[in-house]
């Protein structure tokens, strides 16, 4: 059983990004609509989904709503909230551990592979196999509509 609370970001991390945090626009309370939602809850919801990889609709219902969780997140990645947060964690590792910036090395996937293989690829054997045909024992193609012997 998970522990309650253990999705949530730690208290140094959330006054990080707090700080980086786009101010919000003042809301008219006479035109209605919903009001904003408590961002550290919505932090720690978006932290969760980069955490654990699960789509935004998957999210538990404890950490809110998905779709909400994730109009926040492209609101922030717009504003360079994420850029900047990376930026200072790393420049505060490079002040502790001292990044070697002469050598860097990048390593990843960043786009799918081309369905099918690319233009190069080897042929299928049943590359001419059509609809609901099947082989039978003399190499002979059998239709679903042709009777068998």
């Amino acid at each position: 059983m998970r522990r309650k609370g253990s999705f949530r970001l730690p208290e140094e991390m959330w006054e990080r990004l707090e700080a980086l945090l786009p101010t919000r626009p003042r809301r008219n309370r006479r035109k209605g609509g919903r009001p904003p939602l408590n961002r550290r809850r919505v932090a720690d919801a978006i932290f969760y989904v980069l955490r654990t990889g699960i789509q935004w609709k998957a999210l538990p219902r404890e950490l809110g709503s998905g779709s909400s969780a994730h109009r926040y997140f492209q609101q922030w990645q717009q504003a360079g909230v994420f850029e900047q947060l990376w930026a200072s964690g790393l420049l505060e590792y490079d002040d502790r551990q001292r990044i070697e910036w002469k050598w860097q090395s990048m390593d990843g996937a960043m786009v799918k592979a081309p369905l099918g293989g690319g233009k190069d690829r080897a042929k299928s054997d049943r590359s001419c196999e059509r609809g609901h045909q099947a082989f039978v024992a003399g190499g002979e193609r059998r239709s679903a509509d042709r009777p068998q012997h």
